[in-house]
């Protein structure tokens, strides 16, 4: 069969993998595939499931938007998330198939759940409305004198990137007792319930919280979080660690007695590497089990390609370590880490591992795993013989028709002593003597990092006979603390010329690379840098800023993290550090931009508002520079991941329209 080059509605075919889980009784596998619909209005996601050797497999559930399945401990039912109308439930079907029931009706929905150890119960996060009812009442009358209604805010934190305004609404833990069919909430309060897990014994339930005691202390400038447990019939609830951590991923250990989690201390705020703690679950200090490893636990791979969902910490049968994710040098690697502090890890090879489950027997692992050729892949592997299964390869017919670049990669070392990694993927059509033009990729974050995982995007421009060139410089995650703390308060420094150099060193290296055709583009913090390469050399031909920041003082106003993001990243606040701000703001230096320069923004992006994009945008043309703003509607800030299929396709046009018109 003759192979093609991949296309940007070659996004319709492709089928993205996640939320594995393991029937504990006879091994079955359910999992999620996502695919774009036939209408191309949306996404379709239905749950799978396998037999644990692969050779039997088929769609299990019919809905059009279900997700996280779990099997209940007997193996006898799996539930999920289904979405009907507006809002997602929890349903549950027979582990021999039938029809689906559906078993909460949560008001606002339910954002997720597990089963407690015996299978009796489900405990579920939902939203409630915490207004006070007299309040509801006066809007009610309000209703009836007008069509039009205000909106009053009092928090601080009032709206988050994808949910819109917040309103009045807490997340809440609630039980729902599968004899009786009824729920009961849990927790309540002018505060948020963030992760949660059942005791082993399915008496108590440990969850996360930025609940203070404090009435004088605003919860929206609480940003660590404590950990409660609650006792599921008399709803009485202790706080078991009292300083403040950045805690995520709950897990109890096997007898009961402690607790592990993701958490940091904030030492360097947002930059600060995630460690595993523990904590007994009587209540003490945690205790920092990966104090002296230099690595980031969890995936900090950022791709166009990746299934929704993450992994939790799991402790092994004997409670002597716990299985995570790790993030290292562009590779995302599953590993078991003992409660003293080493670590072994399950997974080799140059890959980014999405999602895992361990086997009830603890003798195997299932997970999803992603590389530089395809966007995710579901194995099986034995513990104790290392043997790895492939179970479900799902665009394994695509990708055969496809010619893929295949990324490599590099490291240099920088002119004042750093070691940066970088990759360069070369046009499939390119013959030996060729000189192509050159796209450099900018990842947003900035602590995220670019892994040896698949990227639409990249592979388009390949396929449009450009090298694509990206790199993880300073401030990037998977290289250990100094480096991802190294770009704050210095935007636009060394990070920068960490970016330039790895162009230096790519022509260098490559001589395929025509030097003097070079674009430029990246999104969100990689938009920002894109907005100040811009405007701080004139070395490239055109350029491509996405979802960007563009001025720090508005931004800090505007954007649903903004208070605090801003203080964390450039290390000033605007009443006490104005020039600061100003001198990291890529406005400043918009009178200095020769290069063209397409501007693209979710006109729903609450993360970096689209008012970003617009003072930019009024700027360059008021200076009468080459450009264009190109407004996506209804688009967030993950347009480009799991925004509205056409949008996407339209996005990745507009990227390579521009490239070919300018570069």
């Amino acid at each position: 069969m003759e192979r093609r080059t991949i296309t940007a509605e070659d996004l319709y075919q492709f089928v993205w993998l996640s939320d594995p889980d393991v029937n504990p009784t006879d091994g079955t596998i359910a999992y999620v595939a996502k695919q774009v619909n036939e209408e191309k209005s949306g996404y379709r996601s239905r749950i799978h499931i396998s037999s644990a050797d692969g050779t039997k497999s088929k769609v299990f559930t019919h809905g059009e938007q279900d997700s996280a399945p779990v099997w209940s401990p007997d193996g006898q039912k799996l539930a999920f998330l289904r979405k009907k109308d507006k809002h997602q439930q929890i349903w549950t079907m027979a582990a021999d198939g039938g029809e689906a029931e559906a078993i909460t009706s949560a008001e606002f929905g339910v954002s997720a759940f597990s089963w407690s150890p015996d299978g009796s119960r489900l405990l579920y996060t939902a939203s409630i409305d915490s207004s006070k009812k007299e309040e509801k009442e006066q809007l009610a009358d309000d209703s009836q004198k007008s069509a039009k209604q205000v909106i009053v805010v009092d928090r601080l934190r009032c709206k988050a990137d994808g949910r819109g305004l917040l309103d009045d609404k807490r997340t809440h833990l609630f039980v729902h007792h599968i004899e009786t069919g009824q729920s009961v909430q849990l927790t309540s309060g002018d505060y948020d319930v963030h992760d949660s897990v059942w005791s082993p014994d399915g008496k108590e339930v440990a969850f996360s919280t930025n609940r203070v005691e404090d009435k004088e202390v605003d919860p929206d400038l609480v940003l660590s979080q404590f950990i409660y447990i609650i006792n599921c019939e008399d709803r009485v609830c202790r706080r078991i660690t009292e300083s403040g951590l950045v805690i995520g991923k709950l897990a109890f250990s096997p007898d009961g007695q402690s607790i592990a989690f993701y958490g940091h201390d904030r030492q360097y705020e947002n930059a600060t590497l995630l460690k595993v703690y523990t904590v007994p679950a009587a209540g003490g200090a945690p205790e920092c089990v990966t104090a002296d490893l230099d690595l980031y636990v969890g995936n900090a791979a950022v791709t166009d390609m990746k299934g929704l969902g993450s992994s939790p910490l799991v402790f092994t049968s004997d409670g002597s370590a716990v299985y995570s994710l790790v993030s290292a040098e562009g590779n995302v690697q599953l590993a078991r880490i003992s409660l003293e502090g080493s670590c072994e890890y399950v997974t080799v090879g140059d890959r980014e591992i999405t999602q895992f489950t361990i086997t009830k027997d603890g003798e195997q692992i299932v997970f999803i795993s992603a590389d530089r050729l395809q966007p995710g892949e579901l194995f099986i592997k034995n513990l104790g013989t290392g043997q790895e299964q492939l179970i479900e390869a799902p665009n394994e017919r695509l990708l055969a028709e496809l010619t893929l670049s295949q990324p490599e990669s590099f490291w240099f070392q920088t002119t004042d002593g750093w070691k940066v990694q970088a990759w360069i993927m070369k046009p499939p059509a390119m013959s030996a003597g060729d000189k192509v033009p050159t796209i450099v990729e900018i990842h947003g974050g900035p602590h995220t990092m670019y892994a040896n995982s698949f990227m639409h995007e990249f592979q388009l421009l390949a396929a449009q006979g450009y090298a694509v060139l990206y790199s993880n410089p300073r401030g990037s995650l998977g290289y250990g603390q100094k480096f991802v703390d190294a770009c704050r308060g210095d935007y636009g420094g060394k990070d920068y010329e960490d970016i330039m150099e790895s162009v230096d060193q790519a022509i260098a290296r490559y001589d395929f690379i025509d030097e003097d055709r070079l674009g430029v583009t990246g999104g969100s913090y990689g938009g920002f840098m894109t907005n100040w390469v811009v405007g701080h050399t004139n070395r490239f031909k055109g350029a491509v800023t996405q979802r960007s920041i563009s001025n720090w003082f508005s931004f800090y106003g505007v954007s649903d993290i903004g208070y605090f993001f801003t203080e964390y990243q450039i290390c000033a606040q605007p009443w006490e550090d104005p020039e600061k701000l100003w001198k990291h703001s890529p406005l400043a230096y918009v009178d200095n931009v020769q290069t063209p320069l397409l501007i693209l923004h979710g006109e729903q992006d609450l993360r970096c508002p689209i008012e970003q994009a617009e003072q930019l945008y009024v700027a360059l043309k008021r200076l009468g520079k080459t450009t264009q703003l190109v407004r996506f509607p209804d688009a967030n800030h993950d347009l480009s991941r799991n925004g509205h299929p056409e949008l996407r396709v339209e996005r990745l046009n507009r990227i390579v329209g521009w490239m070919k018109q300018y570069v």
